[in-house]
């Protein structure tokens, strides 16, 4: 798990532990909070009598409980970072520039920073083993992209970069997890992906593969100077191929 999902779970356990601490010094909530506990264990065991008395219980305990957790402030802390938190999250991922359209970057000035040309040879690079990744939020170099990872969402953007005539390549292999790859127009596709489990989504079709390998092209792949090879390995999990 990554540190930020950590972060977020020690600190909504710690805002929980708050919120019962504030209703166990609240007498009218702790009694609201207790037959509602109350309730709904008696319904639960009561569950093989199907009446309509044994379902007023339940709908009585969980409205009780709900009532008892709305008054403690340490609640609402609690939905509060978790929207805050899984919203920024999603941003990040997807790689929106939430400041894009701020009036004071109306007048930006970019200054480009140069840098020597590097040797790609024997260049390396370390991966983690459980991470949500996106790869192109900013303009780069394009080589060839080999990933490996146990676990994790991964979003390819090639709109950021110009790929080179030829076959250009790239491989995920991975274990669980969702993987997008973001192609401009005016490029041609080979797909070829095996899976356990999972769903395939390329040139408008949908794919529902079960432990089976697929390979599809654009139509216009041979002919076309510029194509690109995307090879991919899930146990579990979708890949989709977007054009931009």
């Amino acid at each position: 798990m990554n540190n930020p999902w950590r972060s977020f779970i020690l600190v909504e356990a710690l805002l929980f532990v708050f919120a019962l601490w504030q209703i166990i010094h609240n007498t009218p909530l702790l009694i609201l909070l207790i037959l509602g506990v109350l309730s709904v264990f008696f319904s639960a065991r009561r569950r093989g009598h199907k009446s309509g008395l044994i379902n007023f219980v339940l709908v009585t305990g969980i409205i009780l409980i709900f009532i008892s957790l709305i008054n403690s402030p340490a609640v609402w802390l609690m939905v509060v970072f978790a929207i805050l938190f899984i919203g920024l999250r999603g941003v990040e991922i997807s790689g929106i520039d939430l400041t894009q359209r701020a009036p004071w970057k109306k007048k930006q000035m970019m200054i480009i920073e140069t840098t020597n040309v590097e040797s790609k040879n024997g260049r390396r690079f370390k991966r983690p083993w459980f991470a949500n990744e996106r790869i192109g939020s900013n303009v780069y170099e394009w080589d060839d992209i080999n990933i490996d990872i146990l676990s994790g969402d991964t979003i390819i953007d090639l709109g950021n970069t110009l790929l080179p005539k030829d076959d250009n390549v790239i491989i995920v292999r991975k274990g669980f997890g969702r993987t997008r790859v973001l192609v401009p127009l005016g490029v041609d596709i080979l797909l070829e992906h095996s899976t356990f489990l999972g769903n395939v989504t390329f040139e408008n079709e949908k794919y529902h593969l079960k432990n089976e390998s697929l390979k599809v092209y654009s139509d216009s792949y041979d002919s076309n100077p510029r194509r690109l090879k995307i090879l991919t390995n899930t146990l579990v999990g979708d890949v989709e191929v977007i054009r931009v």
